[in-house]
């Protein structure tokens, strides 16, 4: 391959199905075969020079456009290191090096540029650093000068310059490792002071936050993203000379694997939380690095069960075909294309983060994670309730799908749809979260897992966001999350979010104590769901038993409270059918809120274009005091699962547990007159 002119473009048409999807994933090379079909697709976009990448979309991120097609070549390396590094091959590779000489040379009219402080440059050159340390070829394919260059612009370009106190700090690890392990220019002493700064963020039990004390966010970048895959990817390239560190990175994967292995279900679905899931089955990725450093398995995980996890994650992405661009590439959103949930980084190469997952390719074939046979998930291994206490996560295996309550997380910095991927109440594998559109009406802010309150008459919503306090409490030995928030200043909430028991297994509770220091309008949502037939894919109509789908009541407007059909008492509850059943209901006798369907603005959740909300609305008077007893139904579908069986646990409402009953007794006691 010389020139793009041999690159034949993949056109995906009306009824095409991308070659992701048709792969049959079962062994290691299958996967190689998985990768190949995410490469292929970026060669009609290469630089004439093949120094950038301009992966389609020309959308705009907050930094150059320069950068955003650095990501687009840099990213991929990371499933071609792990290809190369294992002893594959591809017949592209060439491209990926005539890039590297292009992009690192300052008299080259591609020249990628020096990176500034908080330099987008920087992230790329953590996968190329990794690349240079685990693919040869690379190294060796420069000339002096060229090695000259790459050594001026990675690592060395950066070791003086400022970044953010995040885990950005291993991509300065990574770039200065790559070019240690080619004998070239490079700062131990960066090395070992981002190392010790980086420990700095270790809060306990394998878990790191992503920042320094004081800021509470434990997402997807603590584990695959970049924390604890980078961790690992280190123990195995420096364990050598550098023992301890490797041991001490390896035990706290160790303690990761056995609360991490939560987030996943028995289909192979990662649950949604957090920022940049748009990186899709790079959410798998710890499991491939674990592998990478042969970190010794804790009880009760066996290879035969990472593997399946790892597996059948990417078989779950098979299925959806929605992820991809006519070219056959990656698309921003999760499991169709969606600006909505994505952020402020996210360039149209961004998604390509994903092929960190594939450095399991670089485990030799004769690894136990190879030759176990996939094992199913081990559910009847687990406990069925579990509190994590470092995230402030309570995980439930109960209902048919994996889902966690959450409280006390948030970003450090302003992010788009931020009180959606850290605030809501609880994020399910199934049901995914779902962020605001704009910010007007109910539809728009889609709160799903949410409770809302508005002081205009219902156009501009406020939901949890920052939490004043948050800790996890047991009562009657069970797990509660309980914590405190004001929507507005003298709007004070206190919420506990209680998870489901074997008598009820598919709903969970949400309690709130509302102090208004003015009047408010509130909207309690539940999970969404598919807003669509299966016959015609119109929207829901009112529920019909025969054919197991439609809401009730009927979905009419977010505002019209009037018509009969639309609304019913809080007490009886709003429920939707499609996909599985969700619904909501009041437990509260002295509050008389009205249940109704929210038909949330389009592409407003990750997994479902179109949605709607069964939802509980409210108007409390200035300097009121209410409780919300709000019950919450949740069975997704399945392969198992009968339609007929959706609302099977509907009619069985959930008790409250006698600490509550307690609580609340005690509270109309002190405030009986």
């Amino acid at each position: 391959m010389t020139s793009t002119e041999n690159a034949k473009p993949l056109v995906l048409g009306y009824t095409d199905v991308h070659p992701f999807s048709k792969v049959n994933i079962s062994d290691r090379a299958s996967v190689q075969e998985l990768l190949k079909t995410i490469l292929d697709p970026l060669k009609p976009h290469f630089s004439p020079l093949k120094a950038t990448i301009r992966v389609p979309g020309y959308t705009a991120v907050r930094f150059d456009y320069k950068a955003a097609e650095i990501e687009g070549i840099c990213r991929p390396m990371w499933g071609l290191a792990g290809l190369l590094g294992g002893g594959g091959e591809y017949e592209g590779t060439d491209w990926f090096i005539e890039g590297l000489k292009a992009g690192t040379d300052p008299e080259n009219p591609e020249f990628w540029g020096w990176p500034r402080d908080n330099d987008q440059r920087m992230v790329e050159m953590c996968p190329l650093g990794f690349t240079l340390a685990v693919a040869p070829v690379f190294w060796d394919s420069l000339n002096e000068k060229e090695r000259t260059n790459v050594e001026n612009w990675l690592g060395n370009s950066i070791n003086q310059k400022n970044m953010p106190n995040t885990n950005w700090l291993w991509f300065r690890v990574f770039a200065n490792l790559g070019l240690k392990k080619n004998g070239g220019k490079y700062s131990q002493e960066k090395i070992e002071q981002d190392i010790i700064h980086l420990n700095s963020f270790f809060r306990g039990e394998g878990w790191s936050n992503d920042g320094p004390e004081g800021i509470w966010q434990q997402d997807y970048y603590s584990g695959s993203f970049a924390i604890q895959f980078l961790q690992l990817l280190y123990a195995k390239l420096a364990g050598d000379e550098d023992p301890a560190k490797a041991t001490e990175f390896k035990k706290r994967a160790q303690d990761y694997a056995l609360d991490f292995i939560h987030y996943f279900d028995e289909e192979g679905r990662a649950t949604p939380f957090g920022r940049s899931v748009g990186y899709r089955f790079a959410m798998a990725g710890f499991w491939s690095a674990l592998a990478y450093a042969d970190v010794e398995l804790p009880a009760p995980l066996t290879w035969g069960i990472v593997k399946g996890i790892l597996l059948r994650n990417l078989r779950w992405w098979q299925t959806q075909n929605q992820i991809w661009g006519a070219t056959g590439t990656l698309t921003i959103g999760y499991s169709y294309p969606n600006m909505y949930m994505s952020e402020n980084y996210n360039s149209p190469g961004s998604p390509m983060w994903a092929c960190l997952v594939f450095i399991c390719l670089a485990v030799p074939q004769d690894h136990p994670l190879w030759t176990s046979e996939e094992e199913p998930y081990p559910t009847n291994l687990l406990q069925k309730v579990k509190a994590l206490k470092h995230p402030g996560h309570i995980i439930s295996y109960l209902g048919g799908h994996r889902f966690l309550l959450s409280s006390g997380q948030a970003c450090s910095y302003p992010m788009r749809a931020t009180h959606a991927k850290y605030g809501s109440f609880a994020y399910s594998s199934a049901y995914g979260y779902s962020v605001p559109t704009g910010c007007f009406t109910l539809e728009q802010y889609s709160l799903a897992s949410q409770l809302g309150f508005s002081d205009d008459g219902g156009e501009f919503w406020k939901a949890r966001r920052l939490c004043e306090e948050a800790s996890i409490e047991t009562y009657d030995d069970k797990p509660v999350l309980r914590s405190i928030w004001k929507p507005f200043p003298d709007v004070k909430v206190k919420t506990y979010l209680i998870p489901p028991v074997e008598e009820t297994p598919n709903w969970h509770l949400r309690v709130h104590k509302i102090q208004a220091g003015r009047e408010v309008m509130t909207a309690d949502g539940s999970f969404a769901i598919c807003n669509e037939r299966k016959g015609d894919e119109r929207y829901l109509d009112l529920y019909d038993s025969k054919t197991c789908e439609g809401t009730l009541p009927k979905i009419i407007g977010n505002y019209d409270l009037n018509t009969p059909e639309g609304s019913s008492p809080g007490s009886i509850g709003s429920f939707a059918v499609s996909k599985g059943a969700v619904g909501i209901v009041s437990l509260e006798k002295y509050c008389s809120r009205t249940a109704m369907l929210v038909n949330a603005d389009p592409n407003s959740n990750l997994i479902e274009s179109r949605t709607v909300i069964p939802t509980l609305q409210h108007t409390i008077k200035k300097g009121e005091t209410v409780w919300y007893l709000t019950a919450i139904y949740a069975k997704p579908s399945g392969k198992d699962v009968l339609p007929e069986t959706y609302l099977d646990g509907w009619d069985k409402k959930p008790d409250l547990p006698q600490w509550l009953r307690n609580e609340l007794a005690a509270y109309v006691a002190a405030n009986t007159f």
